[in-house]
């Protein structure tokens, strides 16, 4: 989807901006604006005004990719990373899903995969 790609662009420029300003406290400021702006979501929901909701869920987006990208450098995420994790655990479960499996369940093998990754990380 090349928006997002482009979005997550001029996400990364504004790293740079937040760098030399004094308004930015790194993802800090940005788990602090997300949380305002899915209230402004929850807020605008029942108005039933598609542009202000999409605005708005636009911030929201805008915000978690300002997280991600002041967490690589914080806690050494990786952007590419997150979003192919993501997208292999949802495809997981969607199949399993459409294959009869349980959410649940899928949720259940998920979460061992991960403490073994886990575990293996500490190890090494």
């Amino acid at each position: 989807m090349k928006e997002f790609d482009i979005l997550l662009a001029i996400a990364r420029r504004k790293k740079v901006i937040d760098q030399g300003s004094d308004w930015s406290n790194g993802s800090n400021t940005y788990l602090t604006e997300i949380k305002n702006e899915i209230e402004e979501v929850i807020d605008e929901i029942p108005k039933n005004r598609s542009c202000y909701l999409e605005e708005e869920l636009g911030d929201v987006l805008w915000d978690y990719l300002n997280i991600l990208i002041n967490l690589e450098k914080e806690s050494g995420i990786n952007v590419d990373s997150v979003l192919k994790r993501t997208c292999n655990k949802y495809e997981e479960r969607i199949s399993g899903v459409e294959n009869g499996e349980s959410w649940q369940d899928i949720k259940v093998r998920q979460k061992v995969a991960l403490e073994n990754e886990q575990s293996l990380f500490k190890n090494t």
